[in-house]
């Protein structure tokens, strides 16, 4: 089946014809905070993405916050469905751009990797704040979190997002 890249005012004409169903393939923090009305949740991420299921003539139109994400993971997420499959140029952002409706939730959390970029260059300022203010070996906060993200990066596995995902403001969003 042929995968179609296609601008927001296109999808917006099928998706308000039924022609067309929204699959946001961001995260659930990602998707709490900003989402297209009537679009439905299936991280790219998740190990087992459970296929949404589209009445005959529907065609699936997968985005995400940018559109990179959905061109990495495009064929794969398009095998789901014997039809062909669309993809939003620009995903959420340049929805958003061309004046489309997008539910907001402000109170909910920064998403996760945010949070975690934040927490990580706080941790590094402070490292080298107190290594220059009060002892060099406080240099090794900043090394302590620059192997972290290496780790993280090599792994797949982040601790810091483990950490703050246990954080009350994030199980009351996620739970």
């Amino acid at each position: 089946m042929a995968i179609t890249t296609i601008d927001a005012r296109e999808a917006h004409q099928l998706l308000d014809r039924g022609l067309a169903r929204l699959i946001d393939i961001r995260e659930p923090d990602e998707f709490a905070r900003a989402h297209i009305p009537g679009a439905i949740l299936r991280p790219a991420s998740a190990a087992t993405t459970e296929p949404v299921v589209l009445e005959d003539g529907v065609l699936p139109i997968l985005m995400c916050a940018s559109g990179m994400r959905t061109g990495l993971h495009q064929e794969r997420l398009a095998r789901q469905w014997p039809v062909d499959t669309l993809v939003l140029k620009g995903g959420l952002k340049a929805w958003e751009a061309a004046g489309q409706p997008v539910v907001r939730n402000a109170r909910a959390p920064l998403e996760l990797i945010r949070q975690v970029q934040i927490a990580a260059g706080v941790l590094i300022l402070t490292g080298l704040l107190l290594a220059w203010l009060v002892a060099p070996a406080f240099v090794a906060l900043t090394a302590f979190v620059g192997l972290g993200l290496t780790f993280a990066g090599l792994s797949g596995f982040c601790g810091m997002a483990r950490l703050l995902a246990l954080m009350p403001w994030n199980r009351r969003a996620l739970g």
